[in-house]
Parts: C-alpha cells; sequence; structure tokens
C-alpha cells in the first residue's frame, strides 16, 4: 500500500513539474522574442541564453515562487528596437519598466493582454503611433507613464475602464483630441499639456488642472 501512496505522489510531483515547466518555457519564449528584437548596446541581457531552462536568473528579471515572471526593469541602458507582441504572454508579470531606452515603432496592442500588469512604464523612448486601446484590458493597472515618446492620436477612453487606475502620464508626446474624463479617468489627473499642444485642454475640469500645476 504504502508503495501505491510513494508511487501516486511521484505522478503527481511529475505532472505538477511538467506545468511549471511549460510555463516557465511560454514566458521564457517571451523573453527571447523581446530579446531578440532589440539592440542591446550595453549588454544589460548578456546572460539572457535561451539554452538555461530558468528565466529566473537572467538580469534584469524578477520570478515569483512558481518561477513565472512578474518583473523587468531595464531601465537607461540605450536599448533600441521594436518591442515584441509576445511579450503579450507574460501573464504574471506585474511590473514593465523600459525606461529611458530608444526603443521606437508601435506599442504592441498584445500588452493588453498582461492580465496581473500593475505598471506599465515605457516613458523616455521613441514610441510612435497610437496608445492601444487594449490596454484599457489591464483591470489590475495603477500606473501608466508614457511621456516623452513620440505618440500620435486621441488618448483611449478605455483606460476609463481600469478600476485600480491611479497615475496616466502621456505628456510630450503628439497627441489630438479631447482628454476623456469617464470611468476612473474622472477620478484621476491625466498629465497631458506639456508637449501635446493639439489635445483639447479644455476638457480637463478645474481641480484636474490644478494637479496638474502641482496644488493641491
Amino acid at each position: 500500500m504504502a508503495h501505491i501512496v510513494n508511487f501516486g505522489f511521484l505522478l503527481l510531483f511529475c505532472f505538477v513539474s511538467l506545468v511549471v515547466k511549460a510555463y516557465s518555457s511560454s514566458d521564457m519564449n517571451a523573453l527571447d522574442a523581446f530579446h531578440q528584437g532589440v539592440s542591446d548596446p550595453q549588454n544589460a541581457m548578456k546572460n539572457w541564453d535561451t539554452s538555461l531552462y530558468d528565466p529566473c536568473t537572467w538580469f534584469h528579471i524578477t520570478c515569483d515562487n512558481d518561477n513565472r515572471v512578474i518583473r523587468i526593469e531595464i531601465f537607461r541602458y540605450g536599448l533600441s528596437g521594436h518591442l515584441a507582441p509576445q511579450l503579450g504572454n507574460l501573464d504574471r508579470l506585474e511590473y514593465l519598466n523600459l525606461d529611458e531606452n530608444n526603443l521606437d515603432g508601435p506599442i504592441p496592442q498584445e500588452l493588453g493582454n498582461m492580465a496581473n500588469l500593475k505598471s506599465l512604464s515605457l516613458n523616455g523612448n521613441r514610441f510612435s503611433g497610437r496608445i492601444p486601446p487594449s490596454l484599457g484590458k489591464l483591470q489590475l493597472l495603477f500606473f501608466l507613464y508614457l511621456n516623452n515618446n513620440k505618440l500620435t492620436g486621441p488618448i483611449p477612453g478605455e483606460l476609463g475602464d481600469i478600476p485600480t487606475l491611479r497615475v496616466v502620464d502621456v505628456s510630450s508626446n503628439n497627441l489630438c483630441g479631447p482628454v476623456p474624463r469617464g470611468g476612473s479617468l474622472s477620478s484621476i489627473a491625466i498629465t497631458t499639456i506639456q508637449g501635446s499642444t493639439n489635445l483639447a485642454n479644455e476638457a480637463l475640469d478645474q481641480d484636474s488642472t490644478n494637479n496638474l500645476d502641482g496644488k493641491d
């Protein structure tokens, strides 16, 4: 009987290990696609080796207790190139910080699939195109920093669908159209005015304008 119980535990352990391996492989594939899509002049990702099973050992990566990637922080390293859409497959990711690099091209709409994301910080790059409305699916997002890029078009009203949102900074872009005030956006100040002269600034109410000026 004891042998049967031990064999059952062994099977369970193998099954759990396979599930964790599958998830980790998915994370590793997403990270590898990101790595392949950018130039890394300062070798910030020099140990990102796909022959290593565990990406949790890679520089600038943090994982949870299940060996799933929850944090990527690579800022001020001069990265250039495009963001890989596969980053959206990092469904446990909570923090993505790629500030002050030289990344360009569009912000992939697939980033809206990162269901656990709490902070998205892409400021100080050269991203162009529109802010993806799909970011409105990030239902746990607190902080959104897209300032100091080359983004165009309107601020998507879908951001108001994020109940947890506390900070939105899209200043110093080339945005246009009205500043949306629906949903959760009605209770926070959207920092937009600097460098965004085509926005309909009159859409901001007086309280928001005071906040933008640093007033209480």
